[in-house]
């Protein structure tokens, strides 16, 4: 009678494994690509609500573009939002194909 829907996973992070993340995003000065990989243990902070968040500054390793990450997550480490500034995310159906 009644559904429950089922959120559709974010298009920007990849996960590995329960534990593991990925995000690839582009400098917005010069479009160098870099890609991130954060654990929960490791690099997840909670908030005060119950909820989590990734944060982290990034800097292209080329021209030394500058930029901030933010990932936010559910009490059940759903991602509900992805944030940048100095930063274009690039969806995971975009990423090349590892066994290419």
């Amino acid at each position: 009678m009644f559904r429950l829907r089922r959120r559709p996973p974010n298009p920007y992070v990849k996960t590995d494994s329960p534990q593991v993340f990925r995000v690839r995003v582009r400098t917005q000065p010069h479009g160098e690509e870099v890609e991130v990989r954060f654990t929960k243990g490791a690099h997840i902070a909670a908030e005060e609500d119950g909820t989590f968040f990734f944060r982290k500054p990034i800097v292209s390793p080329r021209h030394l573009d500058r930029g901030e990450l933010l990932v936010r997550f559910d009490r059940a480490y759903r991602v509900t939002a992805t944030e940048g500034e100095g930063l274009t995310f690039i969806p995971v159906s975009e990423w090349p194909d590892p066994e290419a």
